[in-house]
């Protein structure tokens, strides 16, 4: 099995996504795809095989969309449920979202907020981990307060991953879990 080193850029930590020309947010939702779902996912639009981690049982694809246009994927992650932390295998942003021309700022702080999200739901204290490219680990312990462990192994721990959490999903309450 290969190693995914990701290299997703924190572009802007907003408070859902943002459009880079108006600086109009838009409110965002994160959806659980399932396999028979593969068909809104395009493989020419992406540089992951999403439809390998759709077959993957152990695996849970989340696509992130406006509410007010579902149809619209402005990106994707996968994740799995390690049973005292949450597994970031892939995340990926949206071409359109991609690059100096992309169209919204937010979008892989975004995804990196719902996993956390989903990992203090499901008592982990809000801890999750990946494995980064090398030349962006700086990045990450600057923008998400990642910490190394081991390798190219990072976590973000419970107090970063609150940060995170209770500026994208503005109705989460940490007391309430």
């Amino acid at each position: 099995m290969a190693t995914n080193y990701l290299d997703f850029e924190i572009d802007k930590l907003t408070n859902s996504i943002e459009n880079v020309i108006s600086g109009e947010v838009f409110d965002t939702v994160v959806i659980k795809l399932h396999p028979g779902d593969s068909r809104q996912i395009k493989k020419t639009e992406w540089a992951f095989n999403w439809h390998s981690e759709l077959k993957d049982s152990a695996k849970q694809v989340y696509k992130l969309t406006t509410i007010k246009n579902p149809s619209i994927i402005h990106g994707l992650t996968s994740l799995t449920d390690k049973h005292d932390h949450v597994f970031m295998d892939l995340i990926e942003s949206a071409k359109f979202n991609k690059g100096k021309q992309k169209l919204y700022n937010g979008v892989a702080g975004n995804l990196v907020a719902f996993a956390c999200k989903m990992a203090f739901e499901l008592k982990y204290d809000g801890v999750i981990s990946f494995i980064a490219k090398t030349q962006l680990i700086e990045h990450y312990r600057n923008t998400l307060g990642a910490e190394l462990f081991g390798g190219n192994r990072m976590f973000i721990d419970t107090k970063p991953a609150l940060q995170l959490v209770t500026k994208y999903f503005k109705d989460f309450n940490y007391d309430k879990l």
